[in-house]
């Protein structure tokens, strides 16, 4: 497979090879070889690299010491001298002699997956928070990797002349100024942390419930929190366009408010090191009230990149709100299927009652979106029925706004309304009723 230039003249040229073990038991074999080499060209091309070529490499077994066999690595060494490769991408994770023995060997920049993820991150970070929770994956990440043989890693000797003993390798003291900074950092974090609670706190005060978008990278999330919220967070077709988290009021069918949250995009794969360190950011999804679930419809992966978000949501501790009704399934970009496929896809929404199928960048069933929230965040509301007179306005005014007001009949004695309360506020709505003199009754 040849992928084209995705970069200027001057950007790196790069070489991206997928290892497939021929076993058909091994752990996400799930996805197809091919699928996966395509991922891997578009996780490269996001940072402006240019492909100039890409393979899968089947392997019998790994090789501790350069993942493939001898023969395999003479090959791939003469394609990368013939393609003039500055960096070679492998789709899977290396150990630090693997990296090591082939950059000697090939002599080029080898980075992983895990590495070529974690350099993207550091280039979408913009907050604070985000720029700090990649510089913490970063140095756990360099942490386990010092195992290079640049000149400055030679022992250094301590003292004076022939004299002096051994002193500290310069391995050692990087890896000791990593260890200082990591501990920087989390400290860093922990502030951040205590802010963002902070935040929480004051949003279960107000209160408005909180839904969460979350979703494999680049299925459409900040597209659809655009067109919900009429926001212009930015939105592109690549991979990991959105890594901070981004929260806006959103207003529902019946007027009630809403927070609507945007949160990174998951990968296959997801390098433990960035899951842990965007733990903060992703507690946003442990504090939701509701999950949409967004979904490519249009990807041949659909289904794969599916289990990989329930994974990681698994990870979360989330796995009530996948068995419950705690998750909404939104299939996105209807708008690229037709035929057999577009059926197929408004069949399986049809037949279930979580699912829907929507355009998020033309619009289609956004409202019908709306509604299924709505009714999935107040079906377990509590609904109350009393009797308020002709003469207290002031009453049924403030009814519509504590509550939704779901149905009102205008009778001989007064107006008899039946109004849903936030449990929240059920307590407060009690006690109101009980001094105002009105008699409750529950639906």
């Amino acid at each position: 497979m040849t992928a084209g230039a995705n970069g200027d003249d001057d950007s790196p040229r790069v070489l991206v090879f997928h290892p497939e073990l021929k076993r058909a038991d091994q752990a996400g074999s799930w996805r197809d070889a091919s699928s996966r080499l395509e991922e891997a060209v578009s996780l490269t091309g996001a940072l402006d690299f240019e492909v100039v070529g890409a393979e899968v490499v089947p392997i019998a077994k790994t090789r501790p010491a350069t993942l493939f066999g001898t023969g395999v690595v003479e090959r791939l060494g003469n394609q990368i001298k013939a393609e003039e490769a500055d960096i070679v991408m492998i789709n899977g994770q290396l150990s630090p002699i693997q990296q090591r023995n082939l950059e000697r060997e090939w002599k080029c920049k080898v980075i992983d997956r895990t590495g070529l993820i974690l350099e993207i991150f550091a280039d979408r970070a913009r907050t604070r928070e985000g720029r700090l929770q990649v510089q913490l994956a970063l140095l756990s990440y360099q942490k386990s990797r010092l195992v290079r043989t640049w000149t400055h890693l030679e022992r250094q000797r301590g003292g004076r002349g022939f004299l002096a003993g051994p002193g500290e390798r310069q391995i050692e003291i990087d890896r000791r100024l990593i260890g200082d900074k990591l501990a920087k950092l989390r400290r860093e974090l922990e502030e951040v942390k205590r802010t963002r609670e902070l935040h929480r706190e004051a949003r279960r005060r107000v209160p408005y419930p909180i839904v969460a978008l979350v979703g494999y990278t680049n299925a459409g999330k900040s597209t659809l929190f655009n067109q919900l919220t009429v926001s212009d967070v930015f939105a592109e077709d690549m991979l990991f366009a959105t890594l901070d988290p981004t929260m806006r009021g959103l207003e529902l069918p019946s007027g009630r408010k809403v927070i609507l949250s945007d949160t990174v995009g998951f990968v296959s794969d997801l390098p433990h090191d960035l899951v842990a360190a965007f733990r903060a950011t992703l507690e946003e999804v442990l504090e939701a009230d509701l999950i949409v679930h967004v979904r490519d419809a249009s990807s041949h992966e659909a289904e794969a990149q599916k289990l990989d978000v329930l994974e990681v949501l698994k990870a979360l501790g989330l796995q009530k709100a996948i068995d419950g009704e705690e998750l909404v399934e939104a299939l996105n970009k209807c708008d690229q299927l037709e035929g057999e496929d577009l059926t197929a896809v408004q069949e399986y929404s049809a037949r279930n009652a979580n699912t829907i199928a929507i355009s998020a960048i033309k619009g289609t069933n956004c409202d019908a979106l709306l509604a299924l929230i709505e009714d999935r965040l107040t079906e377990d509301m509590p609904v109350f029925e009393l009797l308020v007179p002709y003469s207290d306005g002031k009453a049924l005014a403030r009814l519509y706004e504590q509550g939704e007001v779901l149905k009102r009949i205008d009778g001989e004695d007064g107006i008899s309304v039946q109004v849903r309360i936030d449990d929240s506020r059920v307590g407060r709505f009690e006690d109101w009723c009980a001094k105002s003199g009105f008699d409750l009754h529950l639906v």
